[in-house]
């Protein structure tokens, strides 16, 4: 009987694709490690974000691909992740060093929820495997510190900012720093120093995503940050009100003038169910998320309900996803990081990051 050799799994395992980006996983570099002992094929497989829903449908593929060898006697498969860093934002910014990936979750106006999308986007991401980073942009409305369950000030090592860390995110927001019970009055210039100093002079060290909760509307913070780091890709938050949904709309609009992708929209407080009866109320209306993103040609990532479970969990530093997992609102919240992180994954295999050069001045 012939030896197997490694050039035959690899050529079997070229069979198979990765059901989101439909191209081989042996050339998206997915397979690692093979080993071939006594008839048993070992390897490694990194699908290419954390929270990809089809391991098991992938699993079974593989494993009968290199069976199918002759003289194979049993596949062995270790999986991992390995999140790539997407090329999309605009090409002159610079990253951010060791983070692969920004999302900005933006929203028209505010009361629609925002920060609470932002926290459990992250905790969700996080929950999943993925390395995580939350910045709470929202420099006049910092909710964070008590969404997240943290207030200690930060520590300083060599000149940068140490991020609290809480449900397995790294966290950093002005109300770490500031009297909770003063307001910040700056202009701003002021404001888009200290997003810059958020941004160069925190240890976020090496991060799969960055979660982002922006300020609502479209002032400075939202283009410092456009012009300072590369915007993997925004969500969008609304309720199905028609106030909220204008000025979504606003929202998209700004970061396709600032040539910033929005990977889609998430409709927030989509509907009441009653635990008693059972029948769902749309308080605020309902369709408006689906209809705005059909019209403007983005993707609707899900509809969080109206639980009493995430005001609890944000009042008391427990985001819905941790304390109430099972819930309707955590599962969308899941789901939302599902699609983010999916929709991050085709781009950063069809558009890679290219390495940062940086010319040295002549002396």
């Amino acid at each position: 009987m012939a030896d197997i050799t490694r050039e035959q799994v690899l050529e079997a395992l070229a069979a198979v694709t990765e059901p989101e980006v439909l191209r081989p996983i042996t050339e998206l570099k997915m397979v690692n490690g093979v080993e071939i002992t006594d008839g048993v094929v070992s390897f490694g497989v990194d699908l290419l974000y954390p929270t990809a829903p089809y391991r098991d449908q992938l699993d079974a593929e593989v494993k009968a691909a290199v069976a199918a060898i002759p003289g194979v006697t049993e596949v062995r498969v270790t999986w991992s992740s390995k999140v790539r860093a997407s090329g999309r934002g605009k090409a002159d910014a610079e990253p951010i060093p060791g983070v692969k990936n920004t999302i900005a979750v933006a929203s028209g106006k505010g009361g629609v929820g925002k920060s609470t999308v932002a926290a459990n986007l992250a905790v969700a991401l996080a929950k999943a495997g993925a390395k995580v980073g939350l910045l709470d942009a929202d420099v006049y409305g910092p909710s964070m510190p008590l969404m997240m369950g943290q207030s200690a000030k930060p520590a300083v090592n060599n000149g940068k900012i140490v991020p609290l860390e809480a449900h397995g995110v790294k966290v950093m927001s002005i109300g770490f720093l500031l009297d909770p019970n003063k307001a910040l009055i700056w202009r701003g210039p002021l404001v888009a120093q200290l997003i810059t100093q958020f941004l160069n002079d925190v240890l976020w060290g090496d991060l799969d995503y960055l979660v982002i909760d922006l300020p609502p509307g479209t002032g400075d913070v939202q283009l410092t940050l456009v012009q300072k780091i590369p915007i993997s890709g925004a969500v969008i938050v609304t309720t199905p009100q028609a106030v909220a949904l204008a000025d979504a709309v606003k929202g998209l609009r700004m970061f396709d003038e600032v040539r910033t992708p929005v990977i889609g929209i998430i409709e927030n407080m989509s509907g009441f169910t009653c635990p008693g009866c059972g029948e769902t109320t749309a308080i605020f209306g309902e369709g408006g998320g689906a209809r705005t993103a059909a019209e403007h040609g983005v993707a609707l990532l899900g509809q969080v309900p109206i639980e009493p479970f995430i005001r609890e969990g944000g009042d008391s530093g427990t985001p819905v996803v941790v304390s109430h997992p099972t819930s309707q609102s955590a599962l969308a919240f899941e789901h939302l990081a599902q699609r983010v992180a999916a929709q991050l994954a085709k781009d950063a295999v069809d558009r890679p990051r290219k390495p940062t050069i940086k010319l040295m001045q002549a002396r």
